[in-house]
Parts: structure tokens; sequence; C-alpha cells
């Protein structure tokens, strides 16, 4: 048995492996890989789909959703584009790569961002606090949790202005209130299905107003949704893969219960790295993240032997992004609590030898 900890392309329950799997071979008489987007087989499909998102988190009246393709690195600009106003100024908290990235592709499309909080100065192993959220921007936005680097807020930032997220890599892994936000986006690849589809939760109310002189018909997410997410053809294994993993989270007590199984397996982790004197987290305490645990040796000369021990567990997907080192453990919903136990008990022999 293999236990998958790596960053994504995510792990996925079995159970939704194995009807994917099925539906490649027949889906209604096709594959679901050469059936027609217009068909009505898939037109259910997506609608299912964005009924379970809505159904997952409690998405209030007034907001719509959509899979579109580009990953959240095209939803960096889709959203900085949509958001936009006449003042063209929006506010960004720089937390890590991603979020350095949503910043230089905010400035691109003409974007004056005011970075008015950042956790660089330490190499972003801290989430900045005690901030003051400008007031003269067009929007504000934030990432939820950082992959690369472990750490994840806990409280989201308080604003009156539109107010925007990239959640790739922690939606529907905890309880939030959609209607704190403005635009929520994400890549699937994480805790929702395959690469390829892309999630958008909109406030009605921000679409079609614009200030960009620049707003390609694909970028545009009030034609996007008024096209249903069928403006083109859509990344059609992805949702489909994605309404099937939806299907499998709601029936086994949904976010609600997500989120306990991933505090407590994080919980078990942290601990064991907080006790055992072979290791040491890699970002403060108060700011860890629940999706992906990163933490270093404290003798990096035994790297090759731990490496070792864990590799003979069966485990996989461990070495820490390759611009920071170390190890890095992600724990998104369909892992199971008992790989977390293999690992934590491959790091109590690795600290006894």
């Amino acid at each position: 048995m293999k236990h998958n900890f790596g960053a994504g392309p995510c792990i996925l329950p079995q159970e939704v492996f194995q009807q994917a799997a099925a539906a490649v071979i027949d889906f209604n008489g096709l594959s679901i890989l050469e059936v027609s987007h217009r068909h009505k087989d898939f037109v259910a499909v997506m609608d299912e789909a964005i009924a379970l998102v809505k159904e997952a988190l409690n998405v209030p009246k007034g907001y719509s959703v959509a899979f579109l393709q580009g990953g959240a690195s095209l939803g960096f600009t889709i959203v900085a584009l949509n958001l936009m106003r006449d003042k063209k100024k929006a506010g960004y908290i720089n937390t890590g790569t991603w979020a350095s990235a949503a910043i230089k592709e905010a400035k691109k499309v003409g974007v004056d961002v005011n970075v008015f909080a950042s956790s660089e100065d330490k190499n972003f192993t801290y989430l900045p606090k005690n901030y003051t959220v400008p007031t003269d921007v067009d929007y504000i936005h934030f990432t939820s949790n950082n992959t690369i680097f472990g750490t994840q807020f806990k409280e989201f930032p308080k604003t009156d202005l539109p107010l925007c997220c990239d959640m790739s890599s922690d939606i529907f892994s905890r309880v939030i209130n959609v209607a704190d936000f403005d635009i929520i986006y994400a890549g699937a690849q994480k805790n929702l299905g395959p690469a390829g589809a892309t999630l958008y939760i909109v406030k009605d109310e921000i679409l079609g107003k614009s200030s960009s002189p620049f707003m390609p018909t694909y970028l545009d997410l009030k034609q996007q949704i008024e096209k249903e997410s069928m403006l083109n053809t859509p990344p059609v294994f992805s949702v489909f893969v994605s309404m099937l993993n939806l299907r499998n989270l709601i029936a086994n007590g949904g976010v609600s219960e997500m989120e306990k199984r991933n505090s407590a397996k994080a919980k078990l982790l942290y601990d064991e790295i907080d006790s055992n004197p072979s290791f040491k987290g890699a970002v403060e305490v108060e700011d860890r993240s629940n999706m992906n645990i990163t933490f270093l040796l404290t003798d990096e000369s035994r790297a090759s032997e731990f490496d070792q021990m864990w590799k003979a567990a069966g485990i996989v997907g461990l070495p820490g992004h390759r611009s920071v080192g170390g190890y890095r453990a992600s724990i998104y919903n369909a892992l199971p609590i008992e790989s977390v136990q293999v690992l934590v008990n491959t790091m109590k022999e690795f600290s006894q030898k």
C-alpha cells in the first residue's frame, strides 16, 4: 500500500477512482472521455457538480458557481480583471509563492498593487498580523493556505471592500462562510478532483462592472456564468470526477466532518514533530497549516537515512518543495489517518536509531 502525501495532483477516495475508471470505459454507452459536452448526459453532470458545490459549502443566494480552466494561475489574471474598478488599485497580502505570483499578474493587467502585509522578510515562515487593511482600493486579495511553506490563515481579513481568495489548497477542508467573499477560486487538484478544472464561486453583484479596457471573452466571469461554464469545451473528465468526489464528500459527513478529520490528522503529526528531537517544524506554530505540514531534520546529515526509511514504509510525495527543501506532508481530505500514523511510526523509529 502506498501512502500519498503529495501536494498535488491530489489523493482522492478509492471509490471515486473506481467510479471514474468505470466511466472511462462506459458512461451511458460512451466513454466519459468522448462524450460531447453539449450532450444531455454531461450537461446533467455539470449541473450536479455545481449544485453539489453549493450544497457542500452552503453557498447563499446571489452567488454563481463555474468550472473553468487555466488553474489558479489564470485565476490571478481573471480576478484582477473582473474586480478592477475606477481606482485600478488593489490590496494584496503576500504570504508565499502563489500570493507573489498573483501580485505579479495583477500588475501586468494594470492594477496598482498595494502589498499591505507580507511575510517575505522571514521567507514566508509566518503570517502577517496587526496589519491595516486599505480602504482606497478596489478589492482585497489573499491566499488562504500556502502549499509550499505550510502556513494557513485561521482568521480572514475583515473589510467592507470586495474580498477575493485563492483557496486552491484548502477548499472543502474546513467550514467557511461564503458570504464573506466576492470571489473564491481554486484549482481542483487538491481536495476537489483531478487537475484540469478550476472552481469559481462569484457574487453576482460584482459581474459586468470591470473598468478594465482589456477583457477577453474567456476571462469575463459574467460571460462564463451566463454560458453556464460552457462558453467553450469544459474540462469534462475533471468536472465529472469532481462531481463524484463531491458526492462522496457529502455522503461522508460533508465539510464539517472533513474539518474534524483533518484537525485530528494534523494534531497527530504536529505532536510528533514537536516531541521528537530528530525533527522541527518549519513555520511559526500559530500559523501552521492543517493541509500542508512542513518540517525539517535537526541533523541534515541523516537525510539519506530518513529518506530510505520512509520510502521503505510505502510513503510517497514527502520531499518539500524544491524552493524550500525539508519535508512536506500534504494531508488532504482523502488521506486516511492510518497513513499519517505510518509516517509518525517511521519518525519514531528513525529517532530511536
